[in-house]
């Protein structure tokens, strides 16, 4: 039976976690006190963090933490997409087809629009800069995933920005915002990224860069954001593909201390500008060297001058939700690995239409350094292709560093499976294919002079091809062993409770969710 809130749709976060609360073991939620510093975090790693953080971890349901500790008004909530059948479960999407669900959302986008003030809900409570007394950090309870961050981070927060000079319009980007006094946060900017491009044509004027950073929204937002260039080009607002993936616009209200525009629906909204020339140390207030950890599962080093951000307001909806995330966890991998996916799919198919049937962005990367590209081969011309598909998926997705390429009868999902593939249809010698001296991603600790010398600078990295697919002249040999199809139910009912009637577990009609990584589902790596 359809829900109500199911016909109704996610359109925004409180919507989505009644989607969540009407599907059992999804979220679960504590009025037991937490301390946003480091221990609300180290919970949640044994929750449901996944990813790349230290074991043990496992995944898991999201959590609301009810009784922060220090803010008697505030909750938190973590891990809202980290899993991937809970991305499928907001997303409308099986989680095996969330690649091509994507991958429709950018041909499908709607751009955002203007309302009213009526619609305003992230303005129903309002706290200004110049107010007596006003004070972020008492406001919102910004956590630290360690007892070494930098500070205490907002790690959610979708900073949307417009173009100073009016040519380039509006972007929409994620990025890390360490709280460094009662209203300045540093931002840390990637290389390439558009809004910092923004900010430094505003800079170079002696201008601020007004922005807003939007928190607790719809998870499609969230993850239409995470696409990159050349799939989303300078000058191109990712809140389009939200629009896409919902089949309507993402509504926009004016803010109210700057001029740049913010989310209606969001729980919390900060106000502010960038300021021009000034700089501020990531951990000027810990002096801990590190600033937080990354998606790469290591603490990521404290910047010595990141750009400020005079906060000038914080709006938000009545019982806001602050949302946050766990560094290296899997919701990472979900936010950022899932457009990455759909990001070479459709460059694959525009090349080469119907060879490229699968991608995963694989969790041991961060959903940014690993994908597993499976292709379906038809002639031998097809074992040139199929790494013709590896080197556009390099040229697509910038910070992919190594690509591994399997056949039809792969789970590419299933970690076992592709190492399987990697030790029977691989010799190192022959299948290996490595390009030296590309541009990568400043966070990978590999990636610098010191780690190479040979390397120029930092970001820069080889980049590994392994081809782990069968020759097709010999494909009869490399035929896996076959089984009978039976239902596996009528002798084991409580494993099977919904393959009745099915040819097994993984028939067409039978489960459609992805069998994760052994890595996150063998014992040794759970929190029981």
């Amino acid at each position: 039976m359809v829900s109500s809130q199911q016909q109704d749709g996610v359109h925004d976060l409180r919507s989505a976690l009644e989607r969540l609360r009407e599907n059992p073991g999804q979220l679960i939620e504590t009025d037991r006190a937490v301390d946003p510093i480091a221990e609300l975090a180290g919970v949640y790693r044994y929750v449901g963090a996944g990813g790349t953080v230290v074991r043990p971890t496992r995944i898991g349901p999201a959590m609301m933490f009810n009784n922060v500790t220090g803010y008697p008004d505030a909750r938190v909530l973590v891990g809202l997409m980290a899993s991937r059948e809970r991305v499928g479960l907001l997303l409308d999407a099986p989680p095996r087809r969330l690649t091509q669900h994507m991958g429709q959302a950018i041909r499908d986008a709607i751009s955002p629009v203007d309302v009213g003030p009526e619609k305003a809900r992230c303005q129903e409570v309002v706290h200004r800069a110049d107010d007596p007394g006003f004070d972020l950090r008492k406001i919102l309870p910004a956590p630290t995933n360690t007892e070494k961050d930098a500070g205490p981070y907002f790690c959610l927060g979708l900073v949307l920005s417009s173009d100073p000079e009016g040519e380039k319009g509006t972007d929409v980007t994620i990025h890390r915002l360490c709280v460094q006094g009662k209203d300045e946060m540093t931002i840390f900017f990637a290389p390439g990224r558009h809004i910092d491009a923004f900010r430094k044509k505003a800079e170079a004027q002696g201008k601020p860069l007004a922005v807003s950073v939007n928190m607790g929204l719809d998870p499609a937002i969230h993850i239409g954001a995470c696409f990159e260039a050349p799939t989303t080009p300078y000058g191109y607002d990712e809140l389009a593909i939200a629009g896409g993936l919902r089949g309507r616009p993402v509504e926009l209200v004016d803010c109210l201390t700057v001029g740049e525009k913010c989310i209606a629906a969001a729980e919390v909204v900060i106000e502010g500008e960038i300021l021009p020339d000034v700089r501020q140390a990531e951990d000027q207030n810990t002096h801990t060297g590190h600033a937080m950890p990354e998606f790469p599962g290591y603490d990521g080093p404290a910047n010595s001058a990141l750009p400020v951000m005079k906060v000038t307001a914080i709006t938000t909806r009545r019982d806001p939700v602050l949302q946050t995330l766990v560094g290296p966890g899997e919701e990472h991998v979900s936010l950022v690995g899932i457009p990455t996916e759909a990001s070479i799919y459709n460059a694959c198919d525009a090349a080469m239409p119907g060879f490229v049937t699968e991608v995963y962005a694989h969790s041991a990367g961060g959903g940014k350094f690993l994908a597993v590209i499976k292709v379906k081969k038809t002639s031998a011309f097809d074992d040139g292709r199929a790494r013709q598909a590896a080197l556009v998926a390099l040229g697509t997705y910038a910070e992919v560093k190594n690509i591994i390429l399997v056949d039809e009868d792969v789970d590419i999902f299933d970690t076992d499976d592709v190492l399987w593939a990697m030790q029977t249809r691989m010799q190192g010698d022959m299948d290996i294919i490595i390009v030296p001296g590309i541009a990568g991603h400043v966070l990978d600790p590999s990636q610098t002079p010191e780690y190479d010398p040979r390397l120029p600078t930092k970001g820069v990295t080889a980049k590994t091809i392994f081809d782990a697919t069968a020759p097709y002249a010999l494909r009869d040999d490399f035929v896996r062993a076959q089984f009978r199809e039976v239902d596996p139910s009528l002798w084991a009912p409580e494993l099977f409770p919904d393959a009745a009637g099915t040819a097994g577990p993984d028939a067409e009609s039978g489960d459609d969710s992805p069998r994760r990584a052994s890595s996150t589902r063998g014992k040794s790596s759970q929190h029981d």
